[in-house]
């Protein structure tokens, strides 16, 4: 597949008839891609096609129309849970007097961390924790933060699905399934 001095000529005498590079290349028969025909009037330097003129675009000032606005009402958040209680909990300290360290804490130990870990009396808590846990009893207060309870959610659901959201203005907003009534006659 050469770009032989026939095959040039048939190129330029297409490209000026207005062919497109897909219809050129399919009459040339000889395997050119689209991109190949492109390539070539490229590197030949034959002139580009001209664009058809676009129409101007017309800039039409309307006044808005008044456009009635519902309330902005939101979903309901799922309740956060309580703030943990502030507890003090003094560490177990080893015969030493020092915390327990990553060499020294067992598994059965809380792994509560005390201080600053790129300090020498950076430990753990060390008190004796449950069998399925990391902590003990206060850490564990701290630690994990209680789940939604199933009733907290089926009335966050609930509330959810008494909404939609719709848009206004171009605005998002979430409203309530009875304000889609207004909106319509509005409309």
């Amino acid at each position: 597949m050469a770009w032989t001095e026939e095959r040039v000529q048939t190129l330029r005498k297409l490209w000026t008839e207005g062919l497109s590079a897909n219809q050129i290349a399919k009459q040339l028969a000889c395997g050119f891609s689209r991109n190949a025909v492109i390539g070539k009037v490229h590197r030949l330097g034959l002139p580009g096609r001209a664009t058809p003129p676009r129409p101007t675009k017309t800039v039409r000032v309307t006044r808005p129309r008044a456009v009635p606005t519902a309330p902005r009402l939101r979903t309901v958040a799922p309740p956060r849970p309580a703030k943990a209680p502030i507890i003090e909990v003094t560490p177990k300290l080893r015969e030493d007097g020092r915390l327990e360290t990553v060499q020294t804490i067992s598994s059965r130990q809380c792994r509560y961390p005390y201080g600053d870990p790129n300090e020498a009396s950076f430990g753990f808590c060390g008190h004796s924790c449950k069998k399925d846990s990391q902590w003990c009893a206060d850490h564990r207060l701290l630690v994990y933060q209680p789940s939604e309870t199933a009733a907290e959610r089926r009335e966050r659901q609930r509330i959810n699905q008494r909404t939609e959201t719709v848009r206004i203005n171009g605005e998002r907003v979430a409203v309530a399934l009875k304000m889609e009534k207004y909106l319509k006659e509005a409309a």
